[in-house]
């Protein structure tokens, strides 16, 4: 289910970091998991899930390393943690931009 509100405030936050990362080669927006994401060459790294919080894609290790901070959880879908997908809180939104831009260079790194 969709929080209209929750996922505004998670918008809010996102869509200026968003922005100017599209004005990176090989930068846009397109659609993951029912929602709009950033994307290099066709693969998306970050974007807002439905309850607000930010979703980026990173190396396990690293989302390890998030997790036991307290900043990030991995991400789970139909009851299952996926490995490299990690949601980070509206709460925590000073991280949000450092997280994306790591994101970006990790996807850029492993997208032919």
């Amino acid at each position: 289910m969709v929080d209209r509100e929750a996922m505004a405030r998670g918008r809010a936050i996102f869509d200026p970091i968003a922005e100017r990362l599209c004005a990176l080669p090989d930068v846009d927006m397109g659609r993951m998991f029912g929602t709009e994401g950033v994307r290099v060459r066709g693969k998306v790294f970050a974007f807002v899930a439905h309850e607000g919080s930010l979703v980026v894609k990173l190396p396990e290790q690293r989302i390890g390393e998030l997790t036991a901070d307290g900043i990030a959880a991995p991400m789970i879908m139909r009851g299952r943690p996926l490995r490299e997908w990690a949601e980070i809180s509206p709460d925590a939104a000073e991280t949000w931009a450092a997280l994306i831009d790591e994101a970006h260079r990790f996807v850029d790194a492993i997208t032919p």
